[in-house]
């Protein structure tokens, strides 16, 4: 059986040229970065190249505020508690959104176990945080707002530029989670007013395993990991040298193909959304319907969860979510579409289709030759319905 995979946003196949960019680097150039011989100045020049395309990427104008951590989850614990615990002389007060994600969320809630304040703002029902609630949260000890760049689950894009001038007028750091946008929307951290910015290699066809933090210059972060002193001391153990490389090949191509791949998936996109709401009754579209990501379409299905038909698609040989990768085991209403405004019930029936790369419109067909049968079959033996 062909398969079709539509789980995009969870993680990317990684790029043959990214293999053929890696392999080098784990037969012939394979020494320490650290080591001052010919074996470590060479891994080390591949890291310091990585490092410049991923700058190039999200706009940074010094690829040394780009450091590379072990992944998107790793850059954004180390955003929130080095800026708290760095700067925590001149306030306490955290602010973020009650739709980020788990990495935000989680470090946020161990942040108050160390006597910090947050403040979760709520979104509308498109998922948008409003720049007045954020002006309207500041306080005089408020050190940092962390809101996401486009939420995971619904694909939501925030209004981060109007956000950026606010904290920046306020004198207050604006972290933001740019993993489901680097790559696949225009990312730039100066327009966004950004001063910390996560992102990770294998949402952009790169390697699992490693991802990177901006941190804009003249900003003061408490070194995450105490050791060798790499990542000019910030970051410390030996480079992943192979994975580095791969993820600023995969930079390299995301920045190259950015324009041309998001107007290509912004129309299979739209294709399935109409497809399944003008074909399937009891529907709804999840997540602002034009401010979105390119690749994200979010549904729910009224009368039948989401976990059955993740698995008859499945059985049909179309991979899908019933939301984040980081959650999907999770059985409990997703928090994501309850602060929405959807009841459990809803949040439950919802299905996240996320295209990439290899998503053709030949694809898109197949799907909706086999959804509406799945859909009417669950709901004839659904006890909600």
């Amino acid at each position: 059986m062909e398969r079709i995979y539509l789980d995009y946003a969870a993680t990317t196949p990684v790029r043959p040229e990214v293999v053929d960019a890696m392999l080098p680097y784990l037969r012939e150039d394979w020494g320490n970065p650290s080591s001052i011989h010919v074996h470590g100045q060479a891994a080390r020049a591949a890291v310091e190249g990585a490092r410049r395309q991923v700058a190039a990427l999200i706009g940074a104008r010094d690829p040394d505020e780009i450091y590379f951590t072990g992944g998107g989850t790793e850059a954004d614990n180390w955003a929130l508690k080095g800026v708290a615990f760095a700067h925590r002389a001149r306030g306490n007060h955290i602010i973020t959104s009650a739709i980020e994600h788990h990495a935000v969320l989680e470090s946020c809630h161990f942040m108050e176990k160390q006597g910090f304040t947050v403040t979760y703002l709520s979104v509308d029902g498109n998922g948008l945080v409003a720049p007045g609630a954020v002006k309207k949260a500041l306080t005089p000890g408020t050190i940092l707002v962390s809101i996401m760049h486009a939420n995971n689950e619904v694909g939501t894009i925030q209004p981060l530029a109007e956000i950026g001038a606010i904290t920046r007028a306020a004198g207050v750091y604006l972290h933001t989670d740019a993993v489901q946008t680097a790559g696949h929307i225009p990312v730039n951290v100066d327009e966004l007013k950004v001063d910390l910015l996560a992102i990770s290699a294998h949402k952009i066809y790169g390697p699992k395993g490693v991802g990177a933090l901006y941190v804009r210059r003249g900003i003061e972060l408490e070194p995450f990991i105490h050791g060798g002193g790499q990542e000019r001391g910030w970051r410390s153990g030996t480079e992943n040298v192979p994975g580095i490389v791969g993820f600023g090949k995969a930079a390299e191509l995301a920045a190259a193909e950015l324009e041309s791949e998001a107007g290509r998936i912004t129309l299979l996109r739209e294709k399935l959304i109409q497809a399944i709401l003008l074909t399937i009754p009891g529907t709804r579209l999840n997540g602002h319907s034009q401010q979105r990501l390119p690749n994200n379409v979010n549904i729910s299905f009224d009368y039948i969860e989401g976990e059955p038909i993740c698995l008859n698609l499945d059985l049909a040989g179309i991979s899908v979510a019933t939301g984040s990768a980081c959650s999907s085991e999770n059985a409990a209403a997703s928090a994501v579409l309850t602060a929405l405004g959807l009841t459990p019930v809803q949040a439950r029936g919802a299905i996240r289709f996320s295209l990439g790369k290899w998503t053709t419109e030949s694809e898109i067909n197949k799907v909706m030759a086999v959804l509406p049968g799945i859909i009417r079959n669950l709901r004839a033996i659904s006890p909600l319905n």
